[in-house]
């Protein structure tokens, strides 16, 4: 269509010049470019393509490149399976199932079998029809007054404020149309996340934006006032993220409105810069008091705790304080060390943290070696946007999922990569309204509530055929990876599955040994080893 478009008007526009041989030459130009006038006109009010919108004509130069890139990119896809070419392909996949286009793919695997790496579930000779009913999962059990029912797939946390108004509306509002939650990020709850009306997950930061005094520390009054809001869910309180663990949050002082500074109570003309750890509390118990003192100014709503796991260790004393006090979070949320940000420092971004798989195996290990998994829902957060990606996160210990990458590809992203610049052509990760305005929400919105069926339909249709009948019934048996040309290792095989109770025995697990003998429910081992200095 785009190659037709452009045959049309190059048609029209040889016809004026041809024209030009009888009228004088700026009657010529002025005709000839009424063609590109047109189009220019049309690009500004068309609603579907976010980067026309916002660069009129010049925007298509880059329809024309990709219409001919399949060709060049499949040599790629073959060569570079986790590079961009990969990332290419998720967002292939997730711009299809948003705009409801063809989804099906031809001349078979686009993937190398063979290449160590590749993971795949089997199918099954009693393969059946999916019931075409989503599951629902129940977060927060008898300890909370309020449970809430949430999706198997749902938005990860992504701030107003790192998103644009837009971006954050047309989120919201597909949550709304899907029954699925919005997570708000650390940067605060907006009257954007509000006016939609779809199910929020407060998040709470380290900088404890929208409930935080003049001097940062916790506003508990503050907190109960939004908190106990009908449309927020579930609280979340962040320990730390994967795309940079440890080291806080920024959000640029040129994407700073006076808007954003309200909502966050932070000043303007300044960097915002997240601390790197929490001021409320400093032990494992401390943490899960904090979690009591939330869970009741809440109205008993379900209040979960989000962290990428660092110093095993550490975990392992949260468990123990579990087991001392009788509180416990509704859920983790396990986010994996390559999770993605607008902005984060190189060493943070590539090399801290535990990927998104070890980290849910050990988190469902640990709290199942302790006796506690039945207490605690865990949700798996890392690189999540097709139906597969789904299964092997389950299969490993999940019980639902979050992702950021392929609702930002439902509202447009093209991977520009200027999230940190406040410059992003397509109006998602900006606060210039001059770029906001390409993004329009009313398009975006049932983009985002259609990428979410289609990943949630295509992932129960993958159950049927492998004759799993619910989503709790995925064991990691189910899930086979490739560990070089000739050997193949399921997930049971590959990764080491506590009994439960098996951390409370005599005989610890061998490589629970060393970290169990650090950790502690009365403090995180770093603090003791700050004592002992």
């Amino acid at each position: 269509m785009v190659l037709l478009f452009y045959l049309i008007s190059f048609v029209i526009y040889a016809g004026l010049a041809a024209l030009s041989l009888i009228w004088t030459p700026a009657q010529a130009i002025m005709i000839a470019l009424l063609p590109v006038f047109l189009i220019g006109v049309y690009d500004s009010i068309q609603k579907q393509k976010a980067v026309l919108r916002n660069f009129p004509v010049l925007g298509h130069f880059r329809y024309i490149f990709e219409s001919i890139r399949p060709e060049i990119y499949q040599y790629f896809i073959e060569s570079e399976r986790d590079g961009k070419p990969y990332d290419r392909q998720q967002r292939s996949i997730v711009y299809q199932r948003a705009k409801k286009a063809l989804a099906t793919v031809p001349f078979g695997t686009q993937l190398d079998v063979y290449k160590p790496g590749y993971e795949w579930i089997n199918h099954s000779m009693c393969a059946r029809h999916p019931s075409g009913v989503e599951p629902r999962i129940s977060i927060g059990g008898n300890r909370c007054e309020r449970p809430y029912s949430a999706s198997l797939l749902n938005i990860s946390a992504m701030s107003f404020g790192a998103l644009s108004s837009a971006a954050v509306r047309a989120l919201n509002g597909g949550a709304a149309i899907g029954g699925f939650a919005h997570n708000t990020g650390e940067g605060g709850l907006s009257p954007h996340h509000l006016a939609p009306g779809g199910d929020i997950i407060w998040q709470i930061g380290t900088g404890y934006f929208g409930c935080r005094r003049e001097d940062g520390t916790f506003d508990p009054d503050l907190f109960e006032e939004k908190a106990t809001l009908d449309a927020v869910r579930m609280i979340e309180l962040k320990i730390s993220q994967g795309a940079k663990p440890g080291h806080g949050g920024i959000l640029p002082a040129a994407k700073i409105t006076p808007e954003i500074a309200e909502i966050r109570h932070v000043p303007l003309g300044q960097d915002v810069l997240s601390p790197p750890a929490h001021s409320a509390f400093d032990t494992p118990k401390g943490l899960l008091e904090f979690v009591q003192t939330l869970r009741e100014r809440s109205g008993g709503k379900p209040i979960g705790v989000k962290l990428c796991i660092g110093d095993r260790s550490e975990f392992l004393g949260v468990c123990m304080a579990m087991r001392d006090t009788g509180i416990a979070p509704d859920y983790f949320a396990i986010d994996g060390g390559e999770g993605g940000t607008g902005a984060a420092p190189l060493e943070f971004s590539d090399s801290i943290g535990s990927p998104l798989m070890e980290g849910l195996v050990f988190a469902h290990n640990a709290l199942n070696g302790f006796g506690v998994r039945e207490q605690v829902r865990l949700i798996a957060s890392g690189k999540i946007t097709t139906g597969f990606d789904m299964a092997s996160r389950l299969a490993a210990g999940a019980d639902l999922c979050y992702a950021a990458r392929g609702f930002m590809f439902a509202l447009g992203c093209i991977q520009a990569r200027r999230c940190n610049s406040n410059h992003c052509p397509v109006g998602v990760a900006t606060q210039k309204p001059s770029l906001v305005r390409g993004l329009d929400v009313t398009d975006k919105t049932q983009r985002v509530a259609n990428f979410h069926k289609q990943t949630v339909e295509a992932f129960l249709e993958l159950l049927a055929a492998a004759g799993v009948h619910s989503p709790e019934l995925l064991r990691p048996w189910h899930i086979h990876r490739r560990i070089s040309h000739t050997q193949v290792k399921t997930y049971e095989e590959i990764y080491e599955f506590l009994e439960p109770g098996a951390l409370l025995e005599d005989e610890i697990p061998p490589a629970y040994r060393s970290w169990m003998t650090r950790a502690t429910a009365d403090a995180f081992p770093c603090r003791i080893a700050q004592a002992v200095l």
